[in-house]
């Protein structure tokens, strides 16, 4: 059981690390490839693509925290430090999925009336950032394997995020430490 969670948590750290660099390459080569999409001159592109690559390496750094724990010290909880520190960072990453859409208005007013497509690339980058973010802090919508996908077909519903677990965990032991008082 240890081995196949090991294999797991290694499985997420290097899935999500992986992307982290390879978006930067793919990002590369298609504004290079297709210029007229002009993407390294939206300011939308930049603040999603940013999102996105911030929220990655949130859980590239999470996964890794929780594989080398679990290596070493035998238990995968993350530490309570680590959670209180995502759940700081958590603040910010709505803030900028807030302010975010300010960034489309400006390029679309900026570039109007010829918007570059690059503007859609921009918008789907966003929406996939938006889902890494719910990903990652509230509901697993990634189902990967045969388990996890049993499990919802069985439940009809999705999964509580492996960080929403760790933060009711520092939840509660800030209550509880408050009732000890």
């Amino acid at each position: 059981m240890r081995n196949r969670v090991l294999k797991r948590l290694s499985y997420l750290c290097t899935g999500e690390t992986t992307s982290l660099i390879m978006f930067v390459f793919i990002s590369y080569l298609v504004n290079y490839t297709y210029p007229d999409l002009r993407l390294y001159s939206l300011f939308s592109f930049w603040s999603s693509f940013l999102l996105l690559e911030f929220l990655l390496l949130q859980g590239s750094i999470y996964w890794y925290v929780k594989w080398k724990r679990l290596k070493r010290e035998n238990t995968s909880a993350a530490p309570i430090r680590l959670v209180k520190q995502l759940w700081a960072i958590k603040k910010w990453n709505i803030a900028m999925i807030i302010i975010i859409p300010a960034a489309f208005i400006a390029d679309y007013y900026m570039w109007h009336p010829s918007t570059p497509q690059g503007l859609g690339i921009a918008a789907f980058i966003y929406t996939f950032a938006i889902l890494e973010y719910v990903n990652y802090f509230h509901i697993q919508l990634s189902y990967d394997n045969r388990a996890d996908i049993n499990s919802l077909k069985q439940s009809k519903h999705f999964k509580q995020a492996s960080l929403s677990k760790d933060f009711k965990r520092l939840k509660n032991s800030k209550t509880e430490s408050r009732n000890f008082r």
